[in-house]
């Protein structure tokens, strides 16, 4: 059993670290807000908590609260203008807001390192540590969902409209939402930067982006296990698709559009969607059958 850990172990913590930035997604999806913050979240995070670390000697969990509070602060900076924007023009607003994160740390090169960025950073973030972080962003996820804010997200998602007339305010949720989605992306990228032993700004590009984002679309962005669907299954792929590493965009491409047509709300939330629905149909069936006994 230790010799399969210790064979799968970069697979578990590299499936952890997308899962605890998958939900900094997720919580904007969640709320009708059409963000892809989360890589600049994280790489403000992963930077603040890299140079506090190798530059400062602070201890390694003073610099992930930090790199916490900078995402969230962010975040809520973020919210002021943006939370007036609505669908397509708040991604490319936080599609600009990354570029410009990105570019940050390419230019300050006396704060960050440039393009070299920051090595040498000790590994001081273990498989147990990933795995807390991530009980406690999913513990707070389903607390969210299960409460009144959890319920205003949806609404908001579903129709604004109809939110706004029930009293929601359009504002004041998107802004939490960036808020929640900054919090939980400075905390991972804290945690990769003292998981990784070195960060560059190409880490927290486009390419991450397109990352997170695919994993929310394949798991579903409704549920708790969404994201650990779609996690999982970019965690397994590239084992799984071995033979055809020379194709494996094109194999990605593929199981993505077959999930997008055939399971639009994503494996983890189709299916507990289906489960739900044959639940639903026993119990009918069951009632009936009871009422039908009863003479």
């Amino acid at each position: 059993m230790m010799s399969y850990y210790q064979a799968y172990q970069p697979i578990i913590d590299f499936f952890l670290l997308n899962l605890g930035f998958a939900y900094s997604q997720q919580v904007a999806l969640r709320a009708g807000v059409f963000s892809v913050a989360t890589a600049g979240f994280g790489a403000l995070g992963a930077y603040a908590s890299a140079i506090l670390v190798t530059r400062m000697g602070i201890s390694p969990a003073l610099a992930i609260a930090t790199a916490t509070l900078v995402g969230t602060a962010v975040g809520f900076l973020l919210s002021v203008p943006l939370a007036r924007l609505r669908g397509v023009f708040q991604a490319i607003a936080t599609l600009a807001f990354v570029e410009v994160i990105v570019s940050f740390l390419y230019y300050a090169e006396g704060i960050t390192g440039g393009a070299i960025g920051i090595n040498n950073i000790p590994r001081m973030v273990s498989t147990p540590a990933l795995l807390a972080a991530v009980a406690a962003v999913m513990y707070v996820t389903w607390a969210i969902g299960r409460s009144g804010v959890g319920r205003a997200f949806d609404a908001l998602r579903q129709d604004e409209t109809v939110a706004a007339c029930l009293g929601v305010s359009i504002r004041n949720y998107h802004a939490l939402a960036f808020v929640l989605s900054g919090a939980i992306g400075g905390l991972f990228g804290g945690l990769q930067s003292l998981y990784v032993f070195s960060i560059e700004p190409g880490q927290f590009g486009f390419g991450f982006m397109v990352a997170i984002l695919t994993a929310i679309v394949l798991g579903g962005r409704g549920t708790l296990i969404g994201p650990v669907a779609g996690c999982a299954i970019l965690a397994l792929l590239p084992e799984i698709a071995r033979p055809l590493a020379e194709n494996r965009p094109l194999v990605n491409g593929v199981i993505l559009i077959a999930v997008i047509i055939y399971l639009p709300q994503g494996v983890g939330d189709g299916l507990l969607l289906q489960w739900r629905n044959r639940r639903s149909a026993r119990r009918a069936r069951a009632i009936e059958e009871a009422s039908r006994a009863v003479p």
